[in-house]
């Protein structure tokens, strides 16, 4: 059958018969039905090609064109495909396909799937077009790119990849098809791109593989500037095939970048659920693509670590979700972690750094906010589609634990808003454990094993992790009794601080579980057993808690659980109210009873615990006495002749005194409870009820109550007479067994010790009385008060002859700063703040009466009465002072939950007045002591003590007030004591009370109306040690005020630096440490440096100039000139120290500027520009002051310290030069001209006089040396010089050698000033005689005459550090020399005009000879 035919028309013999458009469609069926089907002669006629075409466009203009052209043209392509390589069908084909793009683009033809499978058919035929038909179908589809809106109108784009293909055919290659190629991306590229036709680009550009770099950087670019117009839904997708282009050959970096750079700015603005279900889909998306292709994995961790700005919430999703990848897990998180770390530490040094301007500090603190926050909401999200990286979270929250340093953990947790690493690190895994279920067990496993395998710094974070699980989820912990019960069990074995800790955190749980409190106290009897001191200190610890804890559980009046994220059940809740009915007070009563015959150290926490409890539990006051009464009575016997049993509480152990029963402990556990709990009904309500071991007081109970409270109280009073009137020989009982002379002595202290301490429990008690006594009974308490603080004060030649007692216990040991008390870390003070203020203002009325100052009314009376009066008041002044300091020291060291320290500390605030009362009354008459020489020596040092520790209690009580929220209040306090001379300095009074901000008003407002008087009153007096203390006071307040302020008092300080004089080192070390630290850079490095070349006027290296006194600062003499020196050079290293942190900063913003990193690029230069600058102005300015000891005569131990500095400033020097070299395929910057004057000043002034200086001191050591035996600490000294000189000298040819390659690429000549002679070239000859020994040394320094003091740098080339045997040194100068020779003819007429002698016989010859050992 023919084609006519089956067209249902008449067939016509020898002729052509036209087709119409249906004819066509049922051709195309009928040719699917049949075999052997032949194309009708109409079809490849020429003629037939205008009709057809026709067609095409009249069924585009009918009321449904999309399925009327789908089928005509598809049908029509069916039949050109059974013969396309006619030349007319070919023909035909390219007709056909101009006018569907015209049509499709004109908008006549639907876009939908019918348009989209003509298309795809038209791409099969493609290689059967002429390639200027090809031309012209590609100007078509992209004749109008701007209507193209959406995917479906970017359709015929699926064409351009095979017409692209075909036009760069190699075997029909002709370079204008190439070129039109390019010009048609070029179009492309240039074009505004709408969000379909993004889309529609980025999933085509895979099938451009000829795309060249540029252009595939173009399109990236353009893809990433679009991106943020595209639809939610279609971000997967388009982040699919980046990640495909990327492994494609597209750029991997500038793929993961933009991804990184557009989630982690796009979602920060629009966080909604949707957001988060997107990016959990695209991690899934990079997850999957570094598995298929590791190398986008490495460009991740890549990224990260060259820039750590790139750091936001989505770079941090997906670092840990390619964790989950084997290979790179260690890698991700070590990143992760290295950068977390990195932004705390830079924000440390950021906030120490003077030089550093405040718009650089404010950045690295929001850098570390962002980070932190970014860090948080990462973990938070992690449940919306992205669960795979929980492993990850959990693990890198154990490691940022883990990186935790006990000690430092609150170091950047600050008022800033800043959390601080561990509490990062606890709200991360809280978070997990909080919103994922599964992971709850396997947070607590990792608990387990650390605490078990972690040593104690590392575990103790750990620790404080599971009390924050147990406080904030405390019913989903109930789950998981079992795995602490299985770390319960290992009580016995772990060091006392984890164990004590673990207890503590896992009790608020106890509470809720009886199971678990039983398995406790199992645990804790067995602890109770053990040989260690500490494990029963532990035990001692956890039974006092597990008691706390019940009575505070029980004293809630309404329990409720709103805190807990869900609700108990009905056996839980029934448990809970079993526990509720127990009293562990009275079943651990046995436990508690064994205690009691524990060392000294357990003893001291029961009694201490057992005040606790009174505290919390009042009405287990009489309970608590009962318990303690027949013990007391073993030390207090009630028979006629009452004396104390000091004997029976101490024993020997061998050859060893310990202190068995800390009485002295007991008796203030007594002392608080009967304070606590007077004896008068009157003070508690008639019908109070007391349950006490189970059941109510009755009036038995209360008589009973009545005979011990009166038992302990007469007891007291006894004790009290028995002091007043004995001596201490006889209440210090003497041993009757015969023992050696020191055994004996031992044990006199030790009673003496616990002596001591009974007494301040009876001053504590008789202050208590005093502040609540009749004014007819004050006379004879503070009488009462002397006498006994007289006793107190007798003991110390007993007490402070060694620095440690028997029993482990530590005492007042002799110091610089006299007796000071260091109180145990587990010793609570006897004597309360309210206690100490009373002992303050008995202090102050008495020498009202009797002054100390000896004024000239005094004379009159009587000699005796007078001297004993003063002596007394003299020892309540040492006394108090002492016990002060020691109880504001000790008050940081005892938590804030611990119920004793409100007792005992309140309010410590309130001693600040009276303080100062007494620092102005110890200064005036230090003053008027110095005046009137008629005053002993004795006392006047015994005056100037005391003021030193009342200095000292000043500035400790200011430092820890500071910590807190008080410090304003205390300084109040403090101004509104009334001053005793002319009210203070007048530094800017009228500006200082228009501050507005309370606490800086109140800092300038003391420093200037209080401080500085001092400091001026004190420098007047000879040997002073207050005004260190001072010193460091202004020091302290003066860090944290405003640049402006603290500019105000650096410069106080420098002119009392410029007209004060004095010869106390000390007092020297401490007014220009002052003045430097609070001048703001660059004028503290400026006064440094004047300060340096006053110096060389005092030990300059001529002698006979030498000055004794410095005319510009007279506190720079001979005498405190050594100090000075090392003070300056201390202020040196502070300024290097930031140096090496600012040079690893720089080389972050050289990575980023010189890779193109595309995170924040324009405030990253910005600021990279800034601190490059501070940089260079801060080298300048240690340069500057470092040249002026080059000139000096330094002793030995400042010569080292300089040696050293500048050794490590050259090191910086060359890593800066290292780091203004650009790397390969980079562009080269001209060095900056403040860099450029870095190098000349550094050339200049320091490095030229720098080898007259080596050789100048080594001639002078070798002198030294010659004419004396050398002891063992000058050969360790030289030895130190063997190491130190050779280190100087290489680190300066490294320097120069990256100064000469920087020279080379810029052409800027940066040596111009720089000396290239054999100054440099030494040797340090090894010479041991007999006498000396093998391992004496002999250092020689040869320099070489003035012939030989310019030299080429073609013959610098070849100088070497070599030794007898290599050293380190010698085997890296060569390397560093290369560079040198590749540069010699550079200036090498520069050299010749200077008179250079090239001799290389000579330059082997100068070599450095080092030791075998070094």
């Amino acid at each position: 059958m023919t084609a006519a035919s089956v067209a249902g028309e008449p067939q016509v013999c020898n002729g052509q018969r036209p087709l119409s458009d249906d004819d066509i469609v049922r051709l195309a069926h009928y040719h699917y039905s049949q075999t052997g089907f032949s194309l009708p002669p109409y079809l490849l006629s020429p003629t037939s090609h205008a009709p057809l075409v026709s067609y095409l466009r009249s069924r585009s203009s009918s009321p449904s064109p999309s399925k009327s052209v789908s089928e005509y043209v598809v049908s029509l392509l069916s039949l050109i495909s059974l013969s396309p390589t006619t030349p007319s069908l070919s023909s035909l084909l390219s007709s056909l396909l101009l006018s569907y793009t015209q049509l499709f683009n004109s908008g006549k033809i639907p876009r939908d799937s019918n348009s989209l499978k003509t298309i795809q058919l038209f791409n099969t035929l493609l290689r059967y077009l002429p390639v200027k038909d090809l031309q012209s179908v590609v100007d078509s589809i992209l004749s109008d790119l701007s209507s193209v809106t959406s995917v479906d109108d970017a359709q015929l784009f699926d064409l351009l990849p095979g017409c692209f293909d075909i036009l760069r055919k190699p075997n029909e290659f002709v370079r204008s098809d190439v070129d039109f190629v390019n010009s048609a991306i070029d179009r492309v590229l240039e074009n505004e791109w709408s969000k379909g036709l993004l889309i529609k680009v980025v999933s085509l550009a895979k099938e451009l593989p000829f795309l060249d770099k540029v252009r595939k950087s173009e399109l990236l670019e353009k893809v990433f500037q679009g991106i943020r117009g595209i639809d939610l839904q279609d971000l997967p997708s388009v982040v699919y095939q980046l990640l495909v282009l990327a492994s494609k050959g597209f750029c991997k970096k500038e793929v993961i970048e933009g991804i990184c750079g557009f989630f982690g700015s796009k979602s920060g603005t629009t966080g909604t659920s949707i957001v988060r279900q997107v990016e959990g889909t695209v991690l899934l998306h990079v997850n999957f693509a570094v598995k298929q292709d590791p190398s986008l994995g490495q460009e991740v961790v890549r990224l990260v670590k060259s820039n750590l700005r790139a750091f936001n919430h989505f770079t941090f999703a997906v670092l840990l979700s390619v964790a989950r990848i084997r290979r790179f897990g260690e890698n991700s998180l070590g990143v992760l972690r290295t950068g977390l770390l990195t932004a705390y530490i830079d924000y440390g040094l950021s906030k120490d750094c003077k030089w550093l301007p405040d718009e650089l500090k404010e950045e690295y603190s929001l850098h570390l906010k962002s980070v932190e926050q970014s860090l948080l909401r990462a973990v938070s999200e992690s449940s919306c589609g992205r669960e795979h990286v929980i492993p990850s979270v959990i693990q890198f929250g154990f490691m940022l634990l883990e990186s935790v340093e006990e000690g430092r953990c609150k170091e950047f947790g600050d008022s800033n808003g800043v959390l601080g690493l561990e509490q990062l690190s606890i709200q991360i895994l809280g978070t997990v454990f909080e919103v994922h279920d599964m992971t709850r067990k396997e947070i607590i496993e990792q608990c387990k094993f650390r605490i078990l395998s972690l040593n104690c710094e590392k575990s103790i974070p750990i620790v404080r992790l599971l009390g924050y699980l147990v406080r904030s989820y405390s019913y989903p912990m109930l789950e998981y009794v079992h795995h602490i019960k299985e770390l319960l069990d290992y009580f016995t074995y772990m060091e006392g601080s984890i164990s004590s800790c673990l207890v503590t955190a896992v009790i608020p749980l106890i509470k809720f579980s009886r199971d678990l409190q039983d398995y406790s106290i199992l645990v804790i009897r067995k602890a109770m057993f053990s040989r260690e001191e500490t494990v029963r200190v532990s035990a001692a610890n956890a039974i006092i808690n597990l008691i706390l804890a019940e009575k505070q559980f029980k004293k809630e009046s309404s329990f409720t659980f709103q805190d807990s994220s869900s609700q108990a059940s009905s056996s839980q809740q029934a448990e809970m109210s079993c526990i509720m009915q127990r009293s562990l007070f009275n079943e651990l009563n046995g436990l508690l009873q064994r205690c009691l015959y524990q060392q000294a150290k357990v003893r001291d926490v029961i009694y201490n615990g057992l005040l606790e409890l009174v505290i919390v539990d009042p009405s287990s006051g009489v309970s608590v006495l009962d318990f303690l009464l027949p013990h007391f009575l073993r030390f207090f016997r009630q028979d006629i002749d009452f004396h104390l049993g000091l004997a029976s509480c101490i024993k020997t152990e061998g050859s060893k005194v310990v202190i068995e029963e800390p009485v002295d402990s007991l008796l203030s556990c007594i002392s608080w409870i009967l304070i606590l709990q007077p004896l008068s009904s009157s003070d508690r309500p008639s019908d109070a009820s007391w349950p006490c071991f189970g059941f109510s007081l009755s009036q038995e109970n209360e008589g009973r109550r009545n005979a011990s409270h009166e038992e302990y109280s007469s007891t007291l009073l006894k004790v009290r007479s028995l002091l007043r009137q004995g001596k201490i020989e006889d209440i210090i009982e003497q041993s009757q067994d015969v023992e050696s002379a020191s055994l004996q002595e031992d044990k006199k202290k030790s009673c003496a010790l616990i002596l001591s301490g009974i007494l301040e429990v009876l001053l504590n008690s008789i202050a208590t009385e005093l502040e609540k006594g009749l004014e007819g009974k004050k006379g004879d308490l503070e009488k009462e008060i002397a006498d006994l603080i007289d006793l107190h004060q007798s003991l110390e030649k007993d007490m402070y002859k060694s620095k440690q007692s028997a029993g482990g216990k530590r005492i007042w040991a002799s110091s610089d700063l006299g007796n000071a008390k260091v109180i145990d870390e587990l010793k609570v003070p006897f004597l309360s703040t309210s206690s100490l203020y009373q002992l303050f203002l008995t202090m102050l009325k008495l020498s009202s009466g009797e002054s100390i100052s000896s004024r000239p009314d005094s004379q009159n009376r009587s000699q005796s009465s007078s001297a004993k009066t003063e002596k007394s008041i003299s020892r309540i002044f040492s006394f108090t002072l002492q016990v002060c300091l020691g109880h504001i020291r000790s008050s940081l060291r005892m938590k804030e939950g611990n119920p004793l320290k409100k007792l005992v500390y309140g309010d410590i605030r309130i001693l600040g007045p009276p303080l100062l009362k007494v620092i102005y009354l110890l200064k005036e008459g230090q003053v008027l002591a110095t005046q009137q020489k008629k005053k002993g020596r004795k006392d006047a040092e015994e005056r100037k003590q005391c003021l030193h520790f009342a200095l000292l209690c000043l500035k400790e009580l200011l430092t820890m007030c500071s910590i807190g929220s008080g410090s304003n209040s205390l300084l109040e306090d403090l101004l509104a004591v009334p001053v005793n001379d002319n009210g203070g300095v007048d530094d800017g009074c009228e500006e200082t009370s228009k501050i507005d901000d309370p606490l800086i008003r109140s800092k300038e407002m003391f420093m200037g109306k209080i401080l500085k008087p001092m400091i001026l009153d004190l420098l007047a007096v000879p040997s002073s040690h207050g005004v260190e203390v001072l010193c460091d006071t202004m020091l302290m307040l003066g860090k944290s005020l405003p640049g402006k302020f603290r500019d105000r008092h650096g410069s106080w300080t420098t002119q009392i630096c410029r007209s004060c004089e004095t010869t106390n080192t000390s007092v020297a070390k401490s007014v220009v440490k002052l003045a430097i630290s609070l001048t703001t850079s660059p004028y503290d490095l400026s006064i440094a440096e004047e300060m340096a070349k006053e110096l060389q006027n005092i030990i300059g290296l001529e002698e006979t100039e030498s000055l004794q006194v410095s005319e510009s600062f007279p506190i720079i003499n001979q005498s405190t000139s050594a100090t000075v020196t090392s003070c300056i050079l201390q202020s040196i290293e502070s300024a290097i120290v930031h140096m090496d942190w600012a040079t690893k900063k720089l080389k972050t913003f050289s990575v980023v500027t010189q890779n193109n990193i595309n995170f924040g690029s324009d405030g990253e230069h910005i600021s990279g520009l800034g601190f490059e600058e501070a940089l260079y102005s801060l080298a300048e300015s240690v340069v500057r002051v470092l040249s002026c000891f080059v000139l000096m005569s330094l002793k030995d131990p400042q010569t080292e310290q300089f040696l050293r500095l500048a050794v490590r400033f050259y090191k910086q020097l060359a890593q800066i030069t290292k780091l203004r070299i650009a790397a390969k395929g980079c562009r080269q910057i001209l060095p900056s001209l403040k860099f450029q004057k870095l190098v000349e000043l550094t050339c200049r002034q320091f490095t030229v006089p720098l080898y007259d200086f080596l050789a100048e001191t080594q001639r002078d050591k070798q002198e030294t040396n010659s004419n004396a035996t050398k002891p063992k600490g000058i050969i360790n000294k030289i030895k130190r010089e063997n190491k130190c000189i050779p280190d100087l000298i290489f680190q300066i040819e490294d320097c120069e050698r990256y100064l000469i390659q920087l020279s080379k690429v810029t052409k800027v000549n940066l040596l111009r000033h720089a000396k290239r002679s054999t100054a440099r070239d030494f040797k340090i000859l090894e010479v041991a005689t007999e006498e000396d020994g093998p391992n004496q040394l002999q250092t020689e320094v040869s320099t070489h005459n003035g012939s030989e003091e310019q030299e080429s740098e073609g013959d610098g080339s070849e100088r070497i550090l070599s030794a007898q045997t290599a050293t380190p040194v010698s085997a890296h100068v060569p390397d560093s020399d290369s560079a040198v020779a590749a540069d010699e003819d550079e200036w090498q007429e520069e050299e010749e005009e200077n008179g250079v002698c090239n001799s290389r016989t000579g330059k082997r010859s100068r070599v450095v000879e080092d030791s075998e050992e070094d």
